[in-house]
């Protein structure tokens, strides 16, 4: 019998863990999306390029995402309450020098250190899925994914503090917050089941530090996190991008263009959890298949530029402009939120079940390459930006990457079905 087996059924701790550990993935999302507001504001000062501007917003993307791995198999070997506030308290650190940084390369550096935060993902998958039994952690880790949402407290919040104070006191009050949600997360969560159940019987770690990276050898590991590099990372790209592309395409002024952002992530972030009930009632197939065909619609739609042409009539030439207006683009925008937001559970609905024993391992490195996409894909937004010079290059991009999703998980899914992965066992045969 597994440890993760022994789990018992959800109790007053668990529902603790998981509503703590939701608040303070709020709080750590909020601060690891603060350049989407503040960025605005850096770019103009600093006179920043397209590309200076994505590199800058990624940053933070890029070291929560590195981090993920590494966090995760620290948290199934030491328990997620203390890595979980200890990277907090990193983060605050970082987001509080953040504050005093006044060169372009300062700011880089310091913004490594505020994706810290972004690692939070990773050890709150680890600690949570540890108090809940299979059958209920597509619903669990639905729910922890909810603090997506904080992606929409920096855009609604940041303009308004950017407005009054500057920039540099949005920095300091979200390392304020970040560093007491760290003490109220110590003082009000215990450790999981598996790390409690060790110190009772005194039996230590097993496995050597190397074997907890066994199961990255197996090729679904990759395939779930090309889906989650879209279904997360495009999400946190979007996010980040979504108030640069308003301003630049229909002319927003920064707080609307961060209330509309804010009005996006909140139901891509909300409707998380629901992903995580259909999942565990129809099963994480059905979900993504769902996710990747509405989302390649959406991308379609949305990557059609504004064009003008002409036709010769009879009278002379007509003039026809066609573009997308802005509550079209909102409207689309928020379906493409919704789906990606299923996807987004459905996802790691697969990993306890497929690895019990490397949740921490392979749902870091499935939270890595998400995260990559959410660092990767900004950069690549405004890099398209000054090589097409059509903002909507950025959706071409994502149409590219959703329809490869569906192909591979289309073609691996024919290949279970005619034997190929007859090892399987049935319970992750249902939940994929």
């Amino acid at each position: 019998m597994t440890e993760t087996a022994k789990t018992p059924m959800p109790d007053a701790s668990a529902t603790r863990a998981l509503s703590m550990s939701t608040v303070a993935f709020t709080v750590c999302f909020a601060v690891w999306t603060i350049f989407s507001i503040i960025g605005v504001r850096i770019k103009d000062d600093l006179g920043l390029s397209e590309t200076q501007f994505g590199l800058l917003v990624g940053m933070p993307i890029l070291t929560g995402s590195l981090v993920r791995m590494l966090l995760g198999i620290w948290t199934d070997r030491l328990g997620g309450r203390l890595v979980y506030t200890l990277t907090m308290l990193a983060s605050a650190l970082a987001t509080l020098l953040l504050a005093f940084a006044t060169t372009y390369t300062q700011m880089l550096v310091a913004a490594l250190g505020v994706g810290l935060a972004g690692g939070s993902f990773a050890v709150g998958v680890a600690y949570v899925s540890r108090f809940y039994p299979a059958s209920r952690q597509g619903t669990a880790l639905g729910i922890f994914g909810v603090g997506n949402v904080g992606a929409a407290v920096t855009k609604f919040v940041a303009p308004f503090v950017l407005l009054a104070w500057g920039w540099q006191s949005v920095a300091l009050v979200w390392a304020a917050a970040l560093a007491v949600m760290a003490a109220v997360f110590w003082f009000t969560t215990e450790d999981d089941p598996v790390i409690r159940a060790r110190r009772e019987t005194g039996a230590g770690q097993a496995r050597s530090f190397l074997a907890e990276f066994a199961p990255l050898r197996d090729v679904r590991v990759w395939r779930f996190s090309l889906y989650y590099f879209f279904a997360f990372g495009a999400f946190v790209a979007l996010a980040l991008w979504l108030p640069r592309y308003l301003i630049g395409v229909y002319g927003f002024n920064i707080a609307t263009a961060g209330m509309i952002g804010a009005a996006y992530s909140i139901p891509a972030s909300i409707f998380r959890a629901y992903g995580g009930v259909l999942s565990d009632r129809v099963g994480a197939r059905t979900v993504l298949y769902w996710t990747f065909a509405v989302s390649a619609v959406c991308c379609a739609v949305l990557s059609i530029p504004a064009t003008d042409y002409s036709v010769r009539g009879i009278d002379g030439p007509i003039t026809f402009h066609m573009a997308i207006g802005p509550f079209a683009f909102v409207a689309v925008a928020f379906v493409l939120g919704f789906f990606m937001s299923l996807g987004k559970a459905a996802v790691y609905k697969h990993i306890p079940v497929y690895y019990p024993q490397n949740v921490g391992a392979v749902g870091g490195l499935v939270g890595m390459i998400g995260g990559l996409g959410g660092f990767v894909l900004p950069i690549a937004f405004g890099a398209l930006n000054d090589l097409t010079g059509i903002w909507s290059s950025c959706f071409m991009l994502l149409f590219l990457i959703v329809a490869g999703s569906l192909a591979w998980m289309h073609l691996a899914i024919r290949r279970m079905e005619r034997g190929a992965y007859a090892t399987a066992t049935p319970l992750a045969e249902a939940a994929e």
